[in-house]
């Protein structure tokens, strides 16, 4: 299998994001042309970022949205659902934990964990901040996929 670099990745997420503006705006087929002005690049670097993947669209008429969407969501591993854990209850981790774009793109927060009593049985959309200490027995039960640590340490 041939390697995809990492700016053929971000651009492949750049081309679902503006997929899915498109299909909230109704439109149903693009040019590469298209992705590639929203993209800051060419048409040609568009259909070789696709190419890596299969054949998409056809000449002449463009891509269909939809399907487009689809394959790049499975290719971008957004296919699927993934079990997630957050460490940390703090601003950025609360907002991670609050954020509905995550359960829209398959990010299932199966639980958040803090170390800080008074966080420590709140919740959060309603998942309940758990005490660290139950962090090892949770994840060999619910078998996490992603584990997001977001703690905040002080200078020294």
């Amino acid at each position: 299998m041939r390697k995809i670099s990492e700016s053929t990745v971000r651009r492949l997420s750049l081309y679902l994001g503006f997929l899915e503006q498109f299909a909230t705006q109704g439109q149903t087929t693009i040019s590469s042309a298209e992705l590639a002005r929203r993209g800051g690049t060419t048409s040609a670097q568009v259909r070789k970022d696709l190419s890596f993947f299969g054949s998409f669209g056809k000449r002449g008429l463009g891509y269909s949205v939809p399907e487009l969407s689809t394959a790049l969501r499975d290719i971008l591993g957004l296919g699927r659902e993934w079990r997630v854990v957050i460490i940390g209850a703090g601003k950025i981790g609360a907002a991670l934990a609050q954020y509905r774009g995550f359960r829209q793109r398959g990010f299932n927060i199966l639980a958040v964990y803090d170390s800080n009593p008074e966080k420590v049985g709140r919740t959060l959309e309603e998942i309940e901040i758990r005490d660290m200490s139950h962090f090892e027995g949770d994840v060999e039960r619910e078998r996490p996929e992603i584990a997001e640590v977001v703690v905040h340490t002080e200078p020294q």
